[in-house]
């Protein structure tokens, strides 16, 4: 069964909802600076508002390991995900903490897929590369790629889905999830669209399900 991951979620209202239409996990932004990123605080009462079910991972750039772990412990994280330009031992350190990593990788061309390698134990999200952005930016890679590396490691399909697409995608890359931020929005970064969230999962789970 294909997995789906809202990010960027920023109100309790957006992630009980994104929840009850059946969404595996919820992504809280830490990165300062950007429209989605969320106080400590804020991202702790929002996670002590939800039910038991549903993968709250937190989202990072080059943040220091030691912080990354003090925030998941005081926010009440079930996974990490570095997007930025972390090296090898900050996911090994990590994990040595008890704590579950995804690691993403911005897709230029095949040679990124020898990149997963350096990063044992960790599901890879695989992301578009766009000269100067660290991800979020609505553009679209080459799936065929990602195919290559979804049958050998788990694999979250980031960059450029939406309910229009997302189908499309999983048949095409089988991958282990999907990842949706900016494509279930509406008219603010942050703030989801009912409709578009239902549709992304329906279509999604629909998609996965198929042989």
């Amino acid at each position: 069964m294909i997995r789906v991951k809202i990010c960027g979620v920023t109100t309790p209202e957006d992630a009980l909802f994104v929840l009850e239409c059946g969404a595996d996990a919820l992504g809280l932004n830490f990165v300062p600076g950007t429209p989605r990123c969320l106080p400590e605080d804020a991202a702790a009462s929002l996670a002590a508002a939800l039910p038991p079910f549903g993968v709250r991972v937190g989202v990072f750039v080059n943040e220091d390991p030691r912080r990354i772990e003090q925030i998941a412990r005081h926010v009440g994280l079930d996974a990490v995900q570095l997007h930025g330009d972390e090296p090898p031992e900050a996911c090994r350190w990590l994990q040595g903490r008890g704590l579950r990593v995804i690691w993403a990788l911005r897709v230029r061309g095949p040679e990124t897929l020898d990149e997963a390698g350096r990063f044992p134990g960790c599901a890879i999200l695989l992301d578009a590369h766009v000269e100067g952005k660290l991800g979020g930016t609505g553009e679209v890679f080459d799936w065929s790629l990602a195919r290559r590396l979804a049958g050998r490691r788990p694999v979250i399909l980031s960059g450029g889905l939406g309910p229009e697409n997302v189908a499309q995608a999983v048949r095409e890359v089988r991958p282990f999830g999907v990842d949706v931020s900016s494509g279930v929005e509406g008219s603010a970064p942050g703030r989801k669209d009912r409709e578009k969230v239902r549709r992304f999962i329906e279509n999604a789970r629909a998609a996965g399900g198929a042989s």
